[in-house]
């Protein structure tokens, strides 16, 4: 696939269809992820890919920890938003409820969407990410870009992704399960799989700002 168009393509993908993404495709994706550029050659991340009964005992005990209503603790803290971020964010939430045909009041709907997050919205495989305790926010940029050619070589593949915060809220779940040493920080977790079109949420499309609203130009005529 033209890396324009997977650019262009790409999306977070809510709905999966159960099918397991073959181990040759992941390892493709993951190769593509471990070749992005970082601070001085430093490579600072690590993937943990998951499938099979690993992967539906992580949905399990995070989906017993989100029904519990456990408040999260998150290695990396959440952000906090303001001014056009929060309205940016504000109108994603809504447009992925309208999606999904759920209105403001229905907190039993909205309760089910947050526990689909907690299980990687059922998708078959998921990579979590994670990143040595002593590095600091260069290393996270890094990771960025990892993350970056993750979901675009997955793309090429036709395979979906989602990156979830959610996935990472309960860290002390991830060690317990994967083995992961204190000394680790889990970043992020990523969904991966074939996507599910017929699903609702499938037709939402986030909207972006134009480039005029986000890009000035110096020393052009």
């Amino acid at each position: 696939m033209n890396v324009i168009k997977a650019i262009e393509g790409r999306r977070s993908v809510r709905a999966f269809k159960q099918e397991p993404v073959p181990r040759e495709t992941l390892t493709a994706i993951m190769e593509a992820a471990i070749a992005a550029p970082s601070w001085a050659n430093t490579q600072p991340w690590e993937f943990l890919v998951l499938g099979g009964e690993v992967l539906e005992k992580v949905k399990a005990s995070m989906t017993e920890k989100a029904k519990a209503r456990e408040k999260p603790n998150s290695d990396i803290p959440s952000p906090s938003f303001e001014g056009p971020y929060l309205e940016r964010m504000r109108s994603t939430g809504q447009g992925l409820f309208q999606a999904l045909g759920i209105a403001r009041e229905d907190r039993e709907a909205r309760q089910d969407w947050t526990l689909g997050m907690a299980r990687f919205f059922d998708a078959p495989n998921a990579v979590i990410v994670c990143l040595d305790a002593s590095l600091g926010q260069w290393s996270l940029l890094d990771v960025g870009l990892a993350l970056e050619n993750l979901m675009l070589a997955a793309w090429h593949f036709g395979i979906g992704t989602c990156v979830e915060a959610a996935a990472a809220q309960y860290p002390e779940v991830l060690r317990g399960i994967l083995k992961i040493p204190a000394s680790k920080r889990i970043v992020v977790g990523v969904a991966l799989g074939y996507p599910d079109l017929s699903k609702p949420i499938m037709k939402f499309h986030a909207r972006r700002e134009p480039l005029a609203s986000l890009v000035t130009w110096h020393g052009f005529d």
